[in-house]
């Protein structure tokens, strides 16, 4: 709280550029909203800044004074000198403008001085008070890395970059200009500014202008003499260029005379009141700031039971090894009626890994840990206190008793990434119901802002710094699985886990209900994971025989086309060694459009290959073949083996539910979403995939379902009615662009209109165009043009979508799946426009990706009402495969193409037909 105290030479006054403070506390964190859905991320922010500040700067340079400067909001007397000025910075985020009041109550409520005065930015006041703090012999931090603010510094004012830890003093300034703190002005005048819209001197920049300015002496006797420049460019842009400098000059000069009110000897520092703060920060909802600021001031500290946000005593949790204990437990968990349940496990995989124990928490604070499986590893001398195996509940006992538990319906079980663990209780006979699952919670509100791990979220939303895996089980070779951790340090890491995981239950759950996302985790999210628990563990059958002939048979053509790139070089060679590759090519061979990278070698990645074997030269050809087989080789055919569970002769791979912004799921161990699709060796790859005898695989594909949703959310007519009426879209769209009639179209122009079609989706520019169907960029422009022109409204959807991100940092799907792209708002135009790409793609990508999720969350009850046999074993992009008796395959293809179809409804009548191609097959290849 500020209180009086006279400031003389004895003082150290901290002037902080509150408005700097602002922006970064605003880029810097994800989106966060009260419940009664107020915005107050930056908020937060602020407050974790000026806070962490006012703790560092405690100490031998601490300030005895202290106000944080503010803009006021509208035009500054420098528009009237200029009317262009700061003419081109946008407005400010929608969701940080309601921010800036409860931002200065943040200021107040720490007990600072909170100033702004119209007609004034906050540089000008920073400047007045620094002068004045100045000319009375006291010291001036100015905390701020804003570069304006650089010709204040002198023997007693310096500046203070916060986020860097790095005082600013003239040498830093003369490091940043050229120049020192008196000459900076001039330089500014100069090269202008570009984001507060000061024109300078066209072409002059910050180190053409510290040449002249350090030749000439400043800038009245340079623009005088401005006619002696030998530099014929230099003389000319100076000579009519040398009013905007004079301009500039005026714009870029602090005023040191603002009419400033508060006086400085009210700026005194001392500690907030603790009531004050505590009271703003309850407000505001931070609950783990709270606490912190509680502990720190000695304030009003809560009562810590079952308080989410109350520091982790890991030297609290229990490990259970009696039946007494855990059936004391069991009860315990009955009377919370919500649990939250992790295991552990010896290995990664779900599917194939054993139970080592199991973890429960019943109330923030209250954890268990209940080994099954430990072990005294060979050798590990006095690694358990006996030197023997520990003592345990009998793993079938532990399950019988859990059990009734795990599947009560009274129960509400809380996992993190909870699929795992459905996967691996499922194996021991326990059927978990009704779960949440907190990655998935956050997923549903922030997908694009962070990621969804249990550490990461601990750090986000409880400030807590989890236990790492690698701290209790070591790396590399000298890792150890989990059942040879001892039981003390296992029963904190493990137990830590359920806490943690309830603690982020408490905290995300309402807040996704206050942000209305609680019908897109029930219908899209929350039952997947059980889906998908049930796909894994079902796994598919691959041909060992049929795999080790396509390994052979890839090896073979690497071979042929290891040989064929030596013959076009000459000479043998490393194939698989780039520097090699980079030196023949662009040395020996001298051919064009080498580029070195950073390390000094050439480079020879794919898009340089591409590009000269489009040229007609042979090696490049061969390298690619080489490069293409070797990957089938080592991703598929041989790494394929590695998958096959030894029990089930199948591959039980892993869907990734929250790894994509849009809610596409990704594949792992192994990775079946990169499988080429329209190749052979992608077709001799999916041979090996085969049914159980006397069964078929059935494969059900959306057809065009991101060019239907297109239509649909852009609100398309011709395109709606072209896919109503069963039409060939590419063929039609192919006839509007290029007005060719659809009877006896050249296939090359139908492939054209195809490449446009799926282009615009994902944000195709007409270079990129140009590559794929081999014509100029100018042509390719045409044609993306033509195609706007014929469907205006895509182009209006476009813009639409790219508006709306913009103002909000996201964009949503039909189905409401949030989509945060915060790259739209980056400063580098590479980033922007990328992010501008993905926020067109998202919510047509995200919409397919949310229909098929749709059909798989109804595919069981469907194929269980059916009587039918079926198993759903994969989930390819667009497309469901299963396995089921032959005798059943065409009730299969009848039912998966009716569900799938019907995915939509009732939520959403989509105004264009979802058609779904399906075909049985004795391979996964034969039902395409």
């Amino acid at each position: 709280m500020a209180i009086k105290k006279p400031l003389d030479e004895t003082s150290h006054l901290y002037l902080i550029d509150g408005s700097g403070y602002i922006f970064r506390a605003y880029h810097a964190l994800p989106p966060l909203t009260r419940s009664d859905g107020t915005p107050v991320g930056a908020v937060q922010g602020f407050c974790n800044m000026l806070w962490k500040l006012l703790e560092d700067l405690k100490g031998e340079d601490a300030p005895s004074h202290l106000a944080v400067i503010f803009d006021h909001s509208g035009k500054s007397f420098r528009n009237e000198i200029y009317d262009q000025y700061k003419a081109h910075r946008p407005p400010a985020p929608e969701d940080l403008v309601p921010q800036f009041g409860l931002i200065r109550d943040a200021t107040r409520a720490f007990g600072t001085p909170c100033i702004e005065l119209e007609n004034y930015e906050a540089d000008d006041i920073i400047a007045t008070y620094a002068r004045m703090a100045e000319a009375k012999g006291a010291k001036v931090t100015i905390v701020s890395s804003d570069k304006d603010l650089m010709q204040l510094v002198s023997d007693r004012i310096d500046m203070f970059d916060a986020m860097k830890n790095k005082r600013i003093e003239a040498e830093q300034v003369v490091e940043k200009f050229g120049v020192g703190p008196d000459r900076v002005i001039d330089i500014q005048s100069l090269a202008g500014d570009s984001v507060d819209n000061v024109p300078g001197v066209p072409g002059i920049g910050v180190k053409t202008a510290a040449l002249l300015i350090n030749e000439y002496g400043d800038l009245d006797t340079l623009l005088e003499r401005a006619g002696e420049i030998k530099q014929k460019g230099r003389r000319e842009k100076l000579l009519a260029h040398a009013e905007d400098a004079r301009i500039s000059r005026q714009l870029v000069t602090l005023k040191t005379d603002t009419p400033v009110t508060d006086e400085m000897d009210e700026f005194g520092i001392t500690d907030p009141d603790a009531e004050t703060l505590v009271k703003f920060l309850k407000e505001m909802e931070f609950r783990t700031f709270t606490r912190k600021v509680e502990e720190a001031l000695g304030g009003p500290v809560a009562d810590e039971t079952g308080d989410a946000t109350a520091p982790i005593d890991r030297d609290s949790y229990e490990c259970v090894t009696t039946m007494k204990q855990l059936q004391a437990w069991i009860e315990k968990a009955r009377t919370a009626g919500v649990i939250a349940v992790d295991t552990e496990t010896d290995a990664l995989s779900a599917t194939a890994s054993g139970l080592v124990g199991i973890c429960l928490a019943t109330a923030p604070g209250e954890a268990c840990y209940i080994p099954l499986a430990h072990v005294d590893p060979e050798g590990s001398g006095d690694m358990f206190d006996t030197g023997e195996k520990p003592d345990q509940i009998p793993m079938d006992d532990a399950i019988a008793a859990l059990k009734p538990l795990l599947e009560d319906p009274a129960v509400l079980k809380v996992g993190q990434n909870f699929k795992y663990d459905l996967s691996v209780l499922a194996r021991y006979g326990i059927d978990v119901a009704p779960y949440d699952d907190t990655m998935l919670i956050s997923y549903v509100m922030e997908a694009g802002l962070h990621g969804h791990g249990m550490d990461e979220l601990a750090e986000i939303h409880l400030g807590h710094q989890c236990i790492a895996f690698k701290e209790i089980c070591g790396t590399g070779k000298n890792q150890i699985s989990f059942d040879k951790v001892p039981l003390d340090k296992a029963t904190q890491y493990a137990a830590e886990d359920a806490d943690v995981t309830l603690r982020l239950w408490e905290i995300l759950k309402p807040a996704m209900v206050s942000k209305k996302k609680a019908t897109v985790y029930e219908t899209l999210e929350r039952p997947m994971a059980k889906v998908l628990s049930d796909m894994e563990r079902v796994g598919v059958k691959v041909d060992p025989d049929q795999l080790r002939r396509l390994s052979s048979d890839f090896a073979q053509k690497m071979a042929a086309a290891e040989a064929a790139a030596h013959e076009a070089a000459g000479r043998e060679f490393n194939v698989a060694s780039p520097k090699q590759i980079g030196e023949i090519l662009f040395g020996e061979m001298g051919l064009p459009g080498g580029k070195k990278t950073k390390t000094g070698a050439w480079s020879t990645d794919v898009t340089v290959l591409d590009q000269l074997a489009a040229e007609g030269h042979d090696l490049p050809v061969a390298l690619l073949e080489y490069r293409q087989y070797a990957k089938l080789k080592s991703t598929y055919s041989d790494a394929l083996f590695d998958h096959i569970n030894p029990q089930t002769k199948r591959i039980h791979g892993s869907f990734s539910l929250a790894a994509t912004t849009t809610g596409r799921l990704s594949s792992t161990e192994p990775n079946l979403q990169n499988i080429p699709i329209r190749t052979e060796a992608g077709r001799k790859i999916r041979e090996v995939f085969i049914p159980e005898p006397g069964h078929v695989l059935v494969a059900a594909d959306y057809s065009q379902i991101e060019l239907r949703l297109l239509a649909h959310i852009a609100g398309v007519e011709s395109l709606k009615q072209a896919f109503r009426d069963g039409q060939d879209i590419h063929a039609m769209t192919a006839s509007e662009v290029f007005g060719v009639p659809v009877e006896g179209m050249d296939p090359m122009v139908r492939r054209k209109a195809k490449a446009i079609n799926f282009g615009v989706i994902y944000g195709i520019s007409a270079f990129g165009l140009a590559n794929q169907i081999d014509v100029s960029r100018e042509e390719a422009k045409n044609f993306i043009d033509a195609y706007f022109e014929k469907f205006p409204g895509i182009a209006d959807y476009m813009e639409r979508m790219k508006k709306e991100a913009k103002d909000t940092g996201y964009v949503e799907t039909v189905f409401g799946r949030r989509c945060h792209f915060p790259g739209i708002r980056d400063k580098n135009p590479n980033m922007r426009m990328f992010a501008e790409r993905q926020a067109i793609n998202a919510p047509i990508q995200g919409s397919a990706a949310d229909v098929i999720r749709r059909a798989m969350i109804r595919m069981d009850d469907a194929l269980r009402a059916a009587n039918l046999d079926a198993r759903m074993l994969l989930q390819v992009h667009d497309e469901l495969v299963f396995e089921v008796p032959e005798d059943q395959a065409d009730r299969l293809i009848d039912l998966a193409s009716k569900v799938m179809g019907e995915a939509c409804a009732p939520a959403l009548e989509l105004s264009v037909p979802l058609d779904v191609d399906a075909k049985a097959g004795k391979s996964w290849a034969e039902a395409h």
